[in-house]
């Protein structure tokens, strides 16, 4: 990988992070020069998945999929040769269909795609709510102060919610960990897509190949760490052997396109042992990947700031669902309802008419390939940078810097279904490379 960016150093200037992000040759606005964002969107498969399901697909309400694919062309003109040749075979804009197309799943209006989510009408707004782990059924009565069953929750969940005011339900929802939003507009400005934080020293002569330590699960981190990875990293993927990636227990061809050709190391956090461990594999690292509430990295002992001012060249890529900064740092979020939480349902509301999702979990490759060119960026520049993204404000970025511009119907015959690619290996299985990774680490 080349070091195409220009040289930095840290300095009192470079707390602003409009004047890093510059500093790291990366585009201040997501936009969609160039390309035609209706034909980009109705290839991707997202438009076959966005809609009611007895009425024709929808038109999404920016350049998402010409977003994804202005991303990985950055991407291949920033690793340049030989890594390049395998970032040029991708189709950006293609990952947005590519967990439905490994799930077999359809449009479902305001049924999330995957089944999970509802949009539910409160006294007040329109919520967005998803029950996709055992621990959001567990939280429901808490939240609701109500019984409600846990084979068919949905049902007692509307009839709740119709008669309560929305606001403070989505406030003591967050409160307690579910992962919900309530339906609102674009924000007027654009969110800054990436907040770059130059915190510690960068390295004149970065090293050759970046060895990637990837601590996320699930989408938007595994891309980003895949895509490095195309780039030409070195990838480390490290799971809790009690809690492992919980795409593992999805269909193995999505796993293995987001994990295939990244070492496994399998760790147990409740382990004083195995914690200084992987605190030692984080200590080696360039970049780090990791989409964890702040609270969740405190228990396991782990200060990302310090991490980066202790290593010179360090880059630490966080992927939050609301940021990183305040109350949001901690609030759960996936890649529907916080699309929603950006402003697409009520802008696919206000072109369309329908209330319902856009696309399949849309902020996870929105963040997993932006998270991919900035760590690229920042690792090419030296290091020395925590980057934060979160699936809210890239999405938010797309949708107030490129909106779709008025479009004619589409044909029919250019709406492709989603599809994905093959992974010509599979993921390594958990823990395969423990010993021979963890074996290798400075006593």
């Amino acid at each position: 990988m080349r070091d195409m960016a220009p040289s930095m150093r840290t300095s009192s200037t470079d707390l602003e992070p409009a004047c890093s992000r510059a500093r790291l040759a990366l585009p201040e606005r997501l936009d969609h020069v160039g390309r035609s964002p209706v034909l980009d969107w109705a290839r991707s498969g997202a438009m076959a998945l966005t809609g009611a399901p007895s009425a024709p697909p929808l038109v999404a309400p920016a350049a998402f999929a010409t977003s994804l694919t202005h991303a990985v062309d950055r991407l291949v003109r920033l690793a340049g040769e030989p890594a390049a040749r395998d970032l040029e075979t991708l189709d950006g804009g293609s990952f947005l269909g590519e967990r439905a197309a490994a799930l077999d799943l359809q449009r479902r209006g305001a049924c999330t795609a995957g089944g999970a989510g509802r949009l539910l009408e409160t006294a007040t707004v329109t919520v967005a709510l998803q029950l996709a782990r055992e621990d959001d059924l567990a939280l429901l009565p808490a939240w609701l102060e109500v019984a409600v069953p846990t084979e068919a929750p949905w049902t007692k969940i509307a009839e709740v919610l119709r008669d309560r005011p929305g606001e403070p339900l989505v406030r003591r929802g967050r409160e307690i960990g579910l992962p919900l939003a309530a339906v609102e507009g674009p924000p007027e400005e654009a969110p800054p897509w990436v907040r770059v934080l130059p915190i510690g020293a960068r390295l004149t002569a970065p090293r050759s190949r970046a060895r990637v330590v990837d601590l996320s699960s699930l989408w938007a981190g595994p891309l980003c760490a895949d895509l490095l990875r195309r780039a030409g990293a070195d990838v480390i993927k490290v799971e809790s052997t009690q809690r492992p990636d919980g795409a593992r227990r999805g269909p193995r061809a999505f796993f293995d396109l987001l994990n295939a050709d990244k070492r496994s190391v399998a760790l147990d956090f409740q382990s004083e042992a195995d914690l200084s461990s992987l605190r030692s594999l984080i200590a080696s690292a360039d970049i780090v990947v990791e989409a964890s509430r702040p609270r969740a990295l405190a228990q396991l002992g782990i200060d990302a700031d310090r991490c980066v001012r202790e290593r010179p060249g360090t880059t630490w890529i966080s992927l939050t669902a609301y940021g990183g900064q305040g109350p949001p740092a901690n609030w759960v979020g996936f890649g529907d309802d916080t699309a929603v939480a950006a402003g697409t349902t009520a802008a696919l509301r206000d072109r369309t008419g329908q209330q319902v999702f856009c696309g399949d979990a849309l902020a996870d490759p929105l963040t997993g390939a932006h998270g991919a060119l900035a760590g690229l960026a920042s690792f090419q520049a030296g290091g020395g940078h925590r980057l934060e993204l979160s699936l809210r404000d890239v999405t938010a970025a797309v949708l107030v810097d490129a909106p779709m511009p008025p479009v004619a119907p589409v044909d029919p015959a250019q709406i492709a279904p989603p599809r994905t690619r093959v992974s010509p290996r599979p993921a390594a299985a958990l823990g395969a490379d423990s010993a021979a990774v963890l074996g290798a680490l400075p006593c």
